[in-house]
């Protein structure tokens, strides 16, 4: 059985970063964009990442533009959004793709391990999003791909999935499954 210590990804300075340095952490993996309704979220991830940082959480940004064109930007344009707007100091890796053919390998195996999770009732938006991607395809709720922005994976200290939570699970509604991989 693989681990995320078996992938490797560009950071957002074009350094090549072995998740088989992350051992022994609790990793939040998120795909990120700069330009979505979910974009706040970067407040929640940073503050995740102050609070438990210490106690071994490392938040990791993937920026992806597959959702509405919603990530435009260069690295380095993503970068300073982040820290500008949003304080932005978790790691941010270079952007890439999460579905489809060209998806970052680290994605395809993310996807293997938790399929969606459903849209958290209740939340503003669930119901939208549920209209605009079973318009698209009707079955979408059965496939484990990547619905939008802002998808978190939560991984424990040993590289394995423990938690896949969709765009509409709010930062601080993953406070309680962190602090038990802690």
């Amino acid at each position: 059985m693989s681990t995320i210590y078996d992938y490797t990804a560009l950071s957002n300075k074009g350094k090549e970063v072995s998740f088989s340095d992350y051992r022994g952490k609790v990793l939040l993996i998120v795909n990120t964009a700069s330009k979505c309704g979910f974009t706040p979220q970067y407040d929640g991830l940073e503050d995740l990442y102050q609070k438990y940082k210490d106690r071994g959480l490392v938040v990791i940004g993937f920026p992806c533009d597959q959702f509405g064109h919603q990530e435009p930007g260069t690295d380095e344009q993503i970068e300073e959004f982040c820290r500008l707007n949003h304080g932005v100091t978790f790691p941010l890796m270079s952007k890439i793709e999460v579905n489809g053919e060209n998806a970052h390998p680290i994605y395809k195996w993310l996807e293997s391990q938790a399929g969606f999770a459903g849209f958290k009732p209740g939340h503003p938006l669930s119901e939208l999003m549920d209209q605009m991607l079973s318009k698209a395809d009707p079955d979408y709720a059965s496939k484990p791909d990547i619905k939008w922005n802002f998808t978190k994976f939560l991984i424990n200290r040993k590289g394995e999935v423990v938690g896949r939570f969709e765009p509409t699970a709010e930062p601080a509604d993953l406070e309680k499954p962190i602090e038990e991989q802690l």
